[in-house]
């Protein structure tokens, strides 16, 4: 399976503008035949705990009409980064948009301590499915919580993919971390990050990928927009400028 993360800049609350850079990714992606591409954490808003609640989405948001028929076209499976609301609070959510097919979405599990003033806890933990191979999504902190990848694991996947927004602290502890988990349970490991401002920090970038004994394949810089394909099959890897 041909994966793809994307590594980009969104700009604060401007969705319009973050959608528009989005299907230029897909676009992108599509055109070197990924099957799968991913987006950072709260990648269509950019991550803004405090804003969450006014830019809340739904699944089925016109404005979201456009990651469908691109799945429906290019035959490609999105997930893409978005705040969520219903009556028991606003969630960090992952939309996936599949060709074909309903769309899903995974609410994050596991918040960080600073994320509960804002966010609920989602409960549900879907397992993506792409030419039989299945793809189990964190959000950020859930790829530090041992749960969270054991539940991964005992679900059948065959590919850990991680969207996060991260400073360059976090995403040295997270790459520690899933080097550890794709060692352990032999499986291939992807993590995508962002760059630029988000809330009261920088993300980092460096999405990465690893090998199923742990060893880094792949990573991108800390401030360029770009593609990272991911080949878990052959284990091979190579990125495109944004």
């Amino acid at each position: 399976m041909k994966l793809a993360a994307v590594q980009l800049k969104s700009v604060k609350g401007n969705i319009e503008f973050n959608i528009s850079r989005h299907i230029h990714a897909v676009n992108l992606a599509a055109g070197e035949n990924a099957d799968f591409i991913i987006f950072p954490e709260l990648s269509v808003t950019g991550y803004e705990p405090s804003l969450a609640d006014q830019l809340a989405m739904d699944l089925y948001d016109n404005r979201l009409a456009p990651f469908q028929l691109s799945a429906d076209q290019k035959n490609i499976c999105i997930a893409i980064g978005i705040p969520t609301k219903d009556a028991a609070g606003v969630y960090i959510s992952m939309a996936i948009f599949r060709p074909a097919q309903a769309r899903l979405v995974y609410s994050k599990k596991y918040l960080h301590a600073d994320e509960y003033p804002y966010f609920s806890s989602g409960n549900n933990f879907p397992v993506i499915e792409i030419s039989n191979e299945k793809i189990a999504p964190a959000i950020c902190y859930e790829l530090s919580v041992p749960e969270h990848t054991d539940a991964a694991i005992k679900a059948g996947a065959d590919i850990y993919v991680a969207s996060v927004a991260k400073t360059a602290a976090g995403v040295d502890n997270a790459a520690r971390t899933l080097s550890l988990a794709a060692e352990e349970y032999q499986i291939p490991v992807l993590m995508c990050n962002a760059i630029g401002p988000a809330d009261n920090f920088i993300n980092a970038g460096c999405s990465a990928a690893w090998k199923r004994d742990g060893s880094l394949l792949a990573k991108l810089g800390t401030d360029t927009e770009a593609i990272l394909f991911f080949d878990s099959e052959r284990e091979t890897a190579y990125s495109i400028s944004l």
